[in-house]
């Protein structure tokens, strides 16, 4: 099952059960539910989910007006999960090349924090570049959904964008590389942990287009992280608490070459096994 959050024709929030083609808006009150987050931290997420009459109101994907599919959670992010992220991170910066490569191999995680709700944007919005950046790209990666007692109990697609000048220039400088008004992209909707693909049938798509034409397109494997779901879990929660339960983005195996940096206008699909495509236009300034 998949579960979005939408604005329904009111134009309230609300959410809604996602089938092929279509959403159908649930009434969450009915199960004594506030909102989407409430629902993600009920002790079985899909009998609950199930259980949900519908409104009546009902929307095709493409009319659909989808939010990002968070409320109060806080959103973080592991970084170096992937042999290519490793590579690149060494490549922007010679002075932080050997921290880079001692945490691929460290038993303990680059884990950040990434972003509060209003600093996240969903499927067709815009995401943003630093204004005092020069190099930038996005980073597909695949996000784990938490309850508060961080449960995965769903999978959706992240966007990490980065301004890897910045952090090249100081890897002191991480958060303002990675921590900025519509710096993450979530969406498009939440797919239930029982719904997804095996991990080793997960494939990771990004597609870049400018212009009308594909200026970029790579593929990876869930299976090329260097570390498990679990592992990054149990790092996540030491001496840490999530009342709201949160977003963990699990690191990307796709960075764009060092010749390439996103510009306004372009126009970025990231497409993951079992959940979707979260597209996303870019903006500056």
């Amino acid at each position: 099952m998949k579960l979005a959050k939408l604005l329904n024709d009111a134009g309230n929030p609300c959410v809604g059960r996602v089938s092929d083609s279509s959403v159908e808006v649930i009434d969450l009150s009915a199960g004594n539910f506030t909102c989407l987050s409430a629902l993600l931290a009920a002790p079985d997420v899909l009998a609950a989910a199930e259980a949900l009459p519908a409104t009546g109101e009902q929307f095709s994907i493409q009319d659909a007006r989808l939010l990002p599919p968070i409320d109060q959670q806080e959103v973080w992010a592991a970084g170096v999960t992937y042999k290519r992220s490793q590579t690149a991170r060494m490549e922007e910066s010679e002075a932080a090349a050997s921290c880079y490569d001692r945490v691929y191999n460290s038993p303990r995680p680059e884990i950040f924090f990434k972003a509060t709700p209003h600093r996240v944007r969903g499927h067709g919005d815009a995401l943003r570049i630093r204004e005092d950046s020069a190099w930038n790209v996005p980073e597909p990666e695949l996000t784990l959904v938490l309850s508060p007692k961080l449960k995965i109990v769903g999978f959706t697609i992240g966007n990490d964008m980065s301004s890897r000048d910045i952090e090249g220039d100081n890897p002191l400088y991480l958060p303002q590389a990675k921590m900025y008004d519509q710096c993450c992209g979530l969406g498009p909707w939440i797919t239930l942990t029982a719904s997804m693909p095996a991990k080793e049938d997960i494939e990771i798509d990004l597609k870049i287009t400018r212009d009308g034409k594909i200026v970029f397109d790579q593929a990876t494997r869930a299976t090329e992280m260097a570390r498990t779901f679990e592992d990054l879990l149990s790092w996540l929660g030491r001496d840490n608490s999530f009342p709201a339960g949160a977003f963990l983005l699990t690191g990307t195996g796709i960075v764009p070459n060092s010749d390439f940096t996103l510009a306004p206008r372009d126009q970025v699909n990231i497409s993951i096994s079992g959940i979707g495509t979260l597209s996303n236009s870019i903006v500056q300034g």
